[in-house]
């Protein structure tokens, strides 16, 4: 009986402390080390097997940000040579220079997914909340996609834009620059795209809206699935399936909402959702 009764409350709260732990892995540090004989050799054996399995995240994680490292740099480094092949099509203005450029604009849209690819999945924040007038960051955006908007003739809109934000300026480039770029994309002849804002009690919800072909609805739910091309992605142009995927997780990230609607043929909205809580934007 005097061995029986620490045996079996050891063994009690190890199952019951096991029940209720969310990360298993914890087991070691909330479990005292027993006096007796066959506890020790367990909860040396856990401490043991823990341990092992820290060692190999550990590598784990040097590993992904030794590649992670790798991936940014390869990414900058390959921006001058796309840099420079734009710059040669500029100085040299004819019909094939101008679909060369129209096809490094797309490889340059790669490259930034593969660079936000590689900072949305690093463990660490890789951001800066600041303080954003939508108005501004939205005409800076149509000027830096302003060949790719003239060659397909858009009819730009600007609506109730004048609202200020808080999020990340460089990731909230990429995700519009994505919007943008999918607009252009799936679009239909005389493209028409609106931005506007409306504000909210709570948040303030920036909308780009376009008359494009639109999503069929058996694939609206599934658009932010990395991946997933959907059936505009295998009959209109090749798509990696990562723009929106990524879109969503860096919003998410921030602490914004992004959403979107489309109906068939007649056109796509996506909304950015602001909290004007900034205390949830730096706490998530």
């Amino acid at each position: 009986m005097i061995e029986y009764i620490p045996k079996r409350n050891f063994y009690s709260k190890l199952d019951k402390v096991l029940e209720n732990l969310d990360k298993k892995y914890y087991i070691h540090e909330l479990i005292e080390k027993p006096n007796f004989e066959e506890g020790i050799i367990l909860h040396d054996v856990i401490y043991q097997a823990v341990k092992s399995m820290n060692d190999e995240i550990a590598k784990y994680k040097i590993s992904q940000n030794e590649y992670k490292e790798y991936i940014e740099t390869w990414i900058h480094e390959i921006k001058t040579p796309i840099f420079c092949i734009d710059l040669i099509c500029e100085n040299t203005k004819n019909q094939v220079t101008k679909s060369i450029s129209d096809e490094i604009s797309k490889i340059n849209n790669f490259v930034e997914q593969a660079l936000y690819y590689a900072r949305s999945t690093a463990l660490e924040k890789d951001y800066v909340i600041r303080r954003i007038n939508l108005e501004e960051t939205i005409k800076k955006l149509i000027k830096s996609q302003a060949k790719q908007l003239i060659r397909c003739k858009a009819d730009m809109k600007l609506e109730n834009l004048d609202k200020i934000v808080f999020c990340d300026t460089k990731w909230l480039d990429f995700i519009l620059g994505q919007v943008l770029s999918n607009s252009i994309k799936y679009k239909k002849d005389n493209l028409i795209i609106t931005f506007s804002a409306i504000e909210n009690n709570n948040n303030i919800e920036l909308l780009l809206s376009d008359n494009g072909i639109g999503i069929p609805e058996k694939d609206i739910q599934r658009v932010f699935d990395k991946g997933f091309t959907g059936e505009n992605g295998r009959i209109y142009a090749k798509s990696t399936g990562i723009g929106l995927y990524l879109c969503k997780n860096l919003c998410t990230k921030m602490g914004l909402g992004f959403a979107i609607s489309s109906q068939l043929d007649i056109g796509t909205t996506v909304k950015i959702i602001f909290p004007k809580d900034k205390t949830i934007l730096f706490e998530s």
